[in-house]
């Protein structure tokens, strides 16, 4: 059960119900986190530009949900596994991607790349050793790669802890997520 109001259309504030309209026109719902964090418009709205101006980066859609199993299985978070693994299954992820993923893995070199840099962010709180660095940057990652990369754990992060402190009520299909 949610430790945090998740707020509905009927009881949204004007900011609110207007970040829930551009949601609803977007992806057709608006899914529970956003409903907790719509508790302080800001930090809906903060949220949501985050994620907005992380889309025009390099990263396409499928590395960007790659890194966010990734984070959740990091930080042991089944509302953004359940999530992203449902929007990973919609951009035709095969299952046994969604769940390497989920445990900061991929065959495809490049994206390993990133989600074990990912991880490492994750577990070492940012301060990653200067061999996760240079392991990154042998696989081919550059410096905006980098950077990229650190920009969406840190979304992906603010997701995580909203959700674990909420205990926000699960709206996609139910998934754990693997820790560590």
């Amino acid at each position: 059960m949610a430790r945090i109001t998740q707020v509905s259309d009927s009881t949204a504030g004007p900011e609110a119900a207007a970040l829930f309209s551009a949601i609803k026109g977007k992806i057709g719902m608006v899914p529970n986190l956003y409903r907790v964090a719509a508790n302080q418009p800001a930090v809906l709205n903060a949220l949501l530009g985050l994620g907005e101006a992380l889309g025009r980066g390099r990263f396409d859609t499928r590395t960007r949900e790659a890194v966010a199993l990734a984070v959740a299985g990091a930080n042991a978070c089944d509302y953004c596994a359940s999530a992203h693994a449902a929007i990973s299954a919609g951009l035709k992820v095969p299952p046994e991607a969604i769940e390497a993923h989920l445990a900061g893995r991929s065959d495809d070199p490049h994206t390993a790349a990133i989600l074990g840099l990912a991880v490492a962010i994750a577990a070492e709180r940012g301060m990653v050793a200067d061999s996760d660095l240079r392991a990154a940057r042998k696989a081919g990652l550059s410096d905006a790669d980098i950077v990229e990369t650190v920009g969406n754990v840190v979304a992906n992060i603010f997701t995580n802890y909203l959700n674990h402190v909420a205990a926000t009520d699960i709206d996609f299909p139910a998934r754990r997520a693997r820790a560590g």
